[in-house]
């Protein structure tokens, strides 16, 4: 069942401004997130929008294109987001990568919070389609990227392996903020980095 929106053209201009390939990201990722990708069909995008079916596939080619450029949009914006945040954190390379989790938890306590858009992307596609899996390896190595940077100074002899681990807490955390609608959940998550850092 594909979700439709309960407003006019004319709302949807004034919710999502901007040029029509504009509106139809914006549109796009918020259905997207709130209802999921299979969910949400083209008319109901174009709908949210306020344009026509021929302008998203003049923009896009596809609606697997559109969620191509909405994965693109939402990571870049997220990861641009989210280094800034932990760049301002005080304290040591390791002080940092503990209270990343801060950070999270200031995601996490977002109304729109609907979890991370690439791990619900794939749970959604066909596991044996790598398009949208090899966007959230490039999305994926880019964050990680960025621990790494912090996990050299924290455990200069195994940062790989300190990333890895931090990464895996940083999924759980996601997953389960989504689940379970609490963004204390972080604060778990943050203990048991703390924890890691301890025993080296």
């Amino acid at each position: 069942m594909t979700t439709e929106p309960a407003t006019t053209a004319a709302d949807n201009i004034a919710h999502y401004p901007g040029a029509a390939r504009e509106r139809l990201l914006l549109a796009a990722s918020d259905l997207f997130c709130r209802y999921g990708i299979n969910a949400t069909g083209v008319d109901a995008i174009v709908a949210a929008a306020g344009t026509a079916k021929t302008t998203l596939y003049k923009a896009f080619g596809s609606k697997e294109g559109l969620i191509e450029a909405v994965l693109e949009r939402e990571g870049s914006t997220w990861r641009e987001w989210f280094s800034a945040e932990v760049d301002a954190l005080p304290g040591s390379a390791g002080d940092r990568l503990v209270h990343l989790f801060d950070v999270l938890k200031k995601w996490f306590a977002e109304e729109n919070f609907y979890g991370c858009p690439f791990i619900n992307a794939v749970g959604e596609h066909d596991k044996e389609d790598d398009r949208i899996r090899l966007l959230t390896l490039k999305h994926k190595k880019i964050v990680l990227g960025k621990i790494t940077e912090l996990a050299r100074d924290a455990r200069p002899d195994d940062p790989d392996g300190l990333t890895h681990e931090l990464n895996l807490l940083i999924d759980g955390a996601i997953v389960a903020a989504l689940i379970t609608r609490d963004p204390n959940v972080a604060d778990h998550g943050r203990n048991a980095a703390a924890r890691l850092m301890a025993n080296g």
